[in-house]
């Protein structure tokens, strides 16, 4: 029996959410008893490999096959089920990002197991399994018992701390057999998002809406993240009219985020937004509507013009950081 994570790298580099993942993975190998398994897709150095060991893994799989150097949900869950079969995995836990999301359903399918989606704490208990997630978009939490053999799970980011746990790693290659059938659809082209900061990683997000009336007026949410050492979102609304690019678009139907701190500004809080963004640990808003839907969710808000909040708070918080 072991606990099998998925620890996704991007371009053979691991991020903050892997140790995260890492860490709430080898807790729940504590409470089962058993050992934490690491698998990653594709070629990553061994330094980087090793660093898997510092959260709890005590073994990390590589998985090399041509036929996996494009993401296709199809022929990953293929490969992560494989491996999960031979290495005996009870649990096999996942990121909530895009691709856990993608890859966590379709791995429970094929290995006939009962799958909870964007978990936020350890199980209450092993046996029965019983672990808890936000229902209702964040309105509520619900509990779910597991029977099945295997469980299934993706982890909400941010929602674990790290911790280390260092351990002395194995490094080993794992063989798949990856069928034509397992394909699906090639893409044609990827499109990487560049900046200085990927929003899903970022513990500072600065976001705006339509009430910044124009793409012309986005100087000074940008200077509000590089004061603050995050970057900038936006509501899908302002991505719909192009005024900032779809990746920065979060919420429900765009990037689920959970930073440390996510400052709304000009945004109503429509219940698709706030679904995409309640996991964050601080929220406020800045709405000139005391009506808007953001300041029930908001941990605090500020009712004004954000033409003329934003800048001074903008000078506050510079005076802040030059002490």
């Amino acid at each position: 029996m072991s606990v099998l994570t998925y620890t996704e790298n991007w371009d053979g580099k691991f991020k903050k959410s892997t140790y995260e993942l890492l860490s709430y993975a080898n807790e729940i190998a504590k409470k089962a008893g058993t050992e934490l398994i690491a698998l990653t897709i594709g070629e990553v150095d061994n330094e980087e490999l090793k660093s898997l060991g510092n959260y709890g893994a005590s073994k990390v799989l590589v998985v090399k096959n041509e036929k996996l150097n494009d993401f296709i949900a199809k022929s990953y869950s293929s490969a992560i089920s494989q491996v999960a079969q031979a290495q005996d995995a009870k649990f096999v836990i996942f990121a909530n990002n895009v691709s856990g999301r993608a890859l966590a359903a379709r791995t429970s399918v094929k290995l006939d197991g009962g799958f909870v989606p964007g978990v936020m704490q350890l199980p209450s208990s092993i046996e029965p399994f019983v672990v808890r997630k936000k229902a209702y978009s964040g309105k509520a939490f619900a509990d779910f018992e597991l029977n099945s053999d295997i469980k299934v799970l993706s982890l909400n980011q941010n929602s674990f701390k790290i911790i280390e746990d260092a351990k002395e790693i194995a490094i080993e290659e794992a063989s798949v057999e990856i069928k034509d059938t397992d394909l699906g659809a090639k893409p044609q082209s990827v499109e990487k998002a560049s900046g200085k900061l990927l929003i899903t990683e970022a513990e500072t997000l600065v976001s705006a809406g339509r009430g910044l009336k124009g793409p012309e007026n986005w100087g000074m949410v940008e200077e509000m993240a590089e004061i603050l050492g995050g970057t900038t979102c936006c509501s899908r609304p302002v991505a719909d009219l192009e005024w900032r690019p779809h990746e920065e678009h979060v919420g429900q139907t765009g990037k689920v985020v959970a930073p440390n701190l996510y400052i709304a500004i000009g945004i109503s809080g429509a219940i698709q937004h706030l679904a995409g963004v309640n996991s964050s640990k601080v929220m406020v808003a800045i709405n000139t509507d005391e009506e808007a839907p953001f300041f029930e969710a908001a941990d605090y808000g500020i009712i004004g013009d954000a033409f003329k909040v934003v800048p001074k708070l903008n000078e506050a918080l510079k005076k802040f950081k030059a002490g």
